[in-house]
């Protein structure tokens, strides 16, 4: 591989004399604060080129440094310089270290992208470069819901080896929702036993005729989250666990049925939900249900802690009012707080986390509906309904993430084929992921500086397996890589060619990875979904 094939595209690279050989010799010489990239350099290319990378000092070496003073102190920031003695790392941080690794392994062909060396005993040859690199954003993130179809444990850790060889580092992790509890609490048993099963799940879009009539669930214990969480850390990936509240919470309701509006419905009879879309079932504005949902987070704060998860996300979204309309409780607890209506209710229900998390040094990020009624003070914003959500509260003086489904929903199709599975939403394109913009053009300097950068989202109702994950995400999130690492020109401007040009080198990085991507000519016969029925939205999807 050349310096021309890298992605993300950095923002320098030129070659220079001279050629590293890696072999036998070659040691690792980590400084401080590096020995996390050293154990990865260990762990996966050696594995990869089954060379021992022992530690040491002297000799050949890939010597891995920090000295921000040198990167002018930009978080994540680092250089790859490379001769015929040595190759260096040098971060401005520990993640600028890591990030440069990746590069690394980028160079070495896509050999270093497996798991067992296909040629033992070959030579491994770097040619002299001298590579700077910096990201764009601080969020680089993906939404993965493994609430709709459940992921295992080991799926979730390949995620995040694949987030990180794409340099985006954040993992928002859906874990709730009204068709499954997906955590572990342990002084709520049944979130397991009962909320994290559904006796069968629909099978295409919710208008379709179709199910696949067999229980399905599963659940991470917390030593699983702790491990899923040490491995990100390894990574520096940051997670944000995704607990949603007020709505989406049926698989909650279903295993403890006084958390819902029990004066209006009889939420006893209620089970996880087994089909798609927004149900009417959500939590009831009780202080019962508060201390209920805070013994929940307290466990959530344990598992996830502050270095890896500043952020916890509340979701916030898509919670309809009618049970609260009707609920005399309900009712009775908008005029005792004083509120003008439901919309004020759930804002109350919202601000009440903020503060919760605040005193516990964490922050409360949401879905764009948490501006209804007024933002909670310190709250933070997914932006997913368009742009619109993130510029008000940009303006308001609220941090943005910008994830607007019109652009990066990674469920949407990718093709507007017959033979596209289960096609969903609009047509988004690789190139359409190319040009997506994440800072709108509303805004002013002071304002864009609130946004902290963009994930892509995978809602998995369609997706039954991680083949279907793959062929949603991928190679759709390589684009999106670029996009909030790399400075690219204004959207229209981009050199789409070019990105196609080293998309040909990086799918053979893909292949070696094991990754059942979507070929730019269309589904493998074994990806195509015929006769389930899907909902293809036609035209441009709005700026909105």
């Amino acid at each position: 591989m050349t310096l021309a094939d890298l992605i993300p595209a950095p923002s320098t690279a030129r070659s220079t004399a001279g050629v590293f050989v890696l072999d036998e010799s070659t040691v690792i010489d980590a400084a401080p604060g590096t020995e996390r990239t050293a154990r990865w350099l260990r762990a996966t290319l050696g594995a990869a080129t089954a060379l021992p990378l022992a530690p040491g000092t002297e000799g050949h070496a890939v010597r891995l440094r920090i000295a921000p003073d040198e990167l002018g102190h930009a978080p994540e920031s680092h250089r790859l310089h490379i001769d015929a003695e040595a190759v260096t790392l040098t971060g401005a941080d520990p993640a600028g270290v890591f990030w440069a690794a990746q590069t690394l392994r980028q160079l070495l062909g896509p050999e270093a992208f497996r798991r067992a060396p296909l040629n033992p005993g070959r030579d491994w040859t770097l040619p002299g470069a001298v590579i700077e690199d910096a990201p764009r954003f601080g969020w680089r993130g993906m939404m993965l819901d493994v609430a709709r179809h459940f992921r295992p444990k080991d799926d979730v850790l390949r995620q995040l080896d694949l987030l990180a060889a794409h340099k985006l580092n954040v993992f928002h992790f859906h874990l709730t929702d009204d068709q499954g509890w997906r955590v572990e609490i342990e002084r709520y048993p049944r979130l397991t036993e009962v909320a994290s099963w559904r006796p069968r799940t629909k099978y295409g879009h919710r208008a379709s005729p179709l199910w696949e009539d067999k229980p399905h669930g599963g659940f991470y214990t917390q030593d699983d989250i702790r491990e899923i969480v040490a491995y990100a850390r390894e990574r520096h990936i940051r997670v944000v666990p995704e607990i949603d509240v007020p709505g989406h919470s049926q698989a909650a309701i279903a295993a403890y049925p006084e958390l819902g509006n029990t004066d209006v419905v009889d939420t006893a009879a209620l089970g996880v939900w087994d089909t798609w879309g927004v149900t009417p079932n959500v939590l009831a504005p009780t202080d019962a249900v508060l201390r209920f949902y805070e013994g929940v987070l307290e466990e959530i704060l344990e598992l996830f802690p502050e270095d890896v998860s500043p952020y916890l996300h509340i979701g916030g979204d898509e919670c309809p009012k009618d049970q609260w309309r009707k609920s005399p409780a309900a009712q009775a607890r908008i005029e005792e707080l004083g509120l003008a209506d439901e919309d004020e209710l759930q804002s109350w229900f919202i601000r009440h986390f903020d503060g919760w998390l605040g005193a516990r040094g964490r922050r409360l990020i949401g879905w764009d509906e948490i501006l209804e009624g007024g933002l909670a003070p310190g709250a933070a914003v997914s932006s997913w309904r368009g742009y619109a959500g993130g510029i008000a509260a940009a303006r308001a003086g609220h941090d943005v993430v910008m994830c607007p489904e019109q652009q990066v929903y990674l469920d949407h199709r990718q093709d507007g084929g017959a033979d596209e599975p289960v096609p969903i939403g609009y047509v988004r394109t690789l190139e359409d992921v190319y040009r997506f913009e994440p800072v709108p053009p509303q805004l002013t300097a002071d304002e864009a500086r609130h946004v902290l950068g963009a994930q892509a989202n995978v809602w998995t109702e369609v997706m039954e397996s991680r083949e279907r994950v793959d062929y949603q995400v991928f190679p759709r999130l390589v684009a999106f890589a670029e996009v909030v690492w790399s400075t690219l020109p204004p959207a229209a401007e981009r050199d789409y060619a070019d990105f196609e040009r080293r998309m040909t080198a990086h799918l053979a990085r893909l292949d070696a990875l094991g990754v059942d991507y979507r070929p730019p000519s269309g589904p493998h016969p074994w990806q195509r979904r015929p006769g389930v029925l899907g909902r293809p939205i036609e035209g441009a999807p709005p700026n909105v």
